[in-house]
């Protein structure tokens, strides 16, 4: 078993075999906070190009206190449709009934991406498995393809869920972040791949998951993968907040106000620069938690006195909640993992600049958050290499109080 505590650094999970080999990609982490539990998902690919995935894996982390100790590696057989590949896991937690979701696309075997934007002809179909029982066993694969999407299917020449987590907000509501590449009617251009254009939206159910619908696409800006995180105002109303990655050198941010249904006009956020052609990124929401002092001390620390005194004040003015988000810092390629800090996530330019928890090579993460009463502990599954951003998924733990000694603003 791997363990691996608070402040310790990261862990590998999933390793890549040899170059050009067995490849694990597309990290997806969750969090079960009353099994004090996450669970760490991965595509098992026959090496690291897209059209070589095969099917999911995963390894349960068993929290104590500020460590955690990971169970061995387990294929996720029932996330399988016969002819295609698996792919983009997005888990989700019904608390209510106590269910997690996985869903994932399964795209025809040997159907690229970019095969099916240049033909304008969808080969990826939505699906799910779920579990009641911590991720234990898991159900057979649902497919919702025709229920949520229906015949506008013809007119998206592809599309994808997350990657990365899910939500369920306050209201009950689940979020499944997504991204599809509708084909424009209007377009008079010969090739169907200058007609298709990326946009991000949301699948939701109002019903525990028994029934699931889409929301509308976010419009006037190219937006691909992205992740949701909810922020509550001091009004108590709840405002869904939408990070994607966009190929214009800049994440692309977005609110709504009705649960994801449709979103405010979205655009770019100049704290958050993209990386050469872009990557995936992940963002979470949370509250912050003020510390009781030590006896006979007056503050907790300098970074702690900045943010969780004044600066805390005044940040909580407009919100109750906080956001971090993860994302390679280099504006030319996938290097450098950084952690940037939102203590105003309804004001624009508000992100601190980043605190880099991995040197070199690094891709997409994910980010949970585990708000237990005084204890605020936050889990990254990332992946990184030596030489490549491919040949490792490691996961690694820091405290709230490890995030705001490392970040500085902007």
């Amino acid at each position: 078993m791997a363990e691996v505590r608070a402040g310790s650094g990261k862990v590998t999970l999933f390793h890549q075999e040899a170059p050009g080999g067995l490849t694990y990609r597309i990290p997806a982490l969750l969090y079960l906070c009353d099994e004090s539990v996450f669970l760490a998902f991965a595509e098992k690919r026959s090496s690291a190009k897209d059209e070589h995935a095969k099917y999911l894996v995963m390894r349960r982390g068993q929290k104590e206190g500020m460590s955690v100790q990971w169970s061995p590696e387990e294929p996720l057989m029932t996330a399988i449709l016969p002819g295609h590949r698996t792919m983009n896991p997005c888990p989700v937690y019904e608390k209510k009934n106590g269910r997690v979701f996985l869903f994932f696309i399964c795209v025809q075997t040997h159907v690229t991406e970019w095969h099916q934007i240049k033909l304008g002809r969808n080969a990826a179909r939505l699906c799910y498995v779920s579990s009641q029982n911590g991720g234990h066993t898991w159900s057979q694969l649902t497919d919702l393809t025709r229920e949520v999407i229906g015949d506008d299917l013809r007119n998206w020449a592809t599309f994808a869920v997350g990657p990365g987590h899910g939500l369920q907000m306050s209201s009950g509501r689940l979020v499944i972040p997504a991204y599809a590449y509708y084909i424009r009617r209007n377009c008079f251009s010969t090739s169907a791949a200058n007609c298709a254009r990326p946009h991000s939206l949301i699948f939701y159910s109002d019903d525990h998951g028994q029934n699931w619908a889409r929301g509308q696409l976010l419009k006037n800006l190219r937006t691909i993968e992205c992740q949701v995180a909810e922020v509550a105002r001091q009004d108590n109303i709840q405002v869904l907040y939408c990070n994607s990655r966009s190929p214009d050198k800049y994440r692309v941010e977005a609110f709504s106000m009705d649960n994801g249904g449709h979103f405010e006009e979205s655009f770019l956020c100049k704290e958050l620069p993209e990386t050469g052609g872009g990557c995936q990124g992940s963002v979470v929401s949370f509250t912050p938690v003020m510390k009781p002092l030590e006896p006979g001390r007056r503050e907790n620390t300098a970074a702690s006195s900045h943010f969780l005194g004044s600066h805390h004040s005044a940040a909580l003015k407009t919100t109750k909640t906080w956001m971090v988000f993860s994302h390679p810092t280099s504006r030319h390629k996938r290097v450098n993992l950084g952690i940037y800090l939102n203590t105003s996530p309804l004001a624009k330019s508000s992100w601190t600049a980043p605190w880099v928890i991995y040197d070199g090579p690094c891709g997409y993460s994910d980010l949970v958050v585990c708000e237990e009463g005084h204890l605020l502990l936050f889990g990254c599954l990332f992946e990184c290499g030596v030489s490549s951003e491919c040949e490792e998924i490691a996961f690694q733990l820091f405290t709230d109080m490890e995030l705001l000694r490392n970040v500085r603003e902007a």
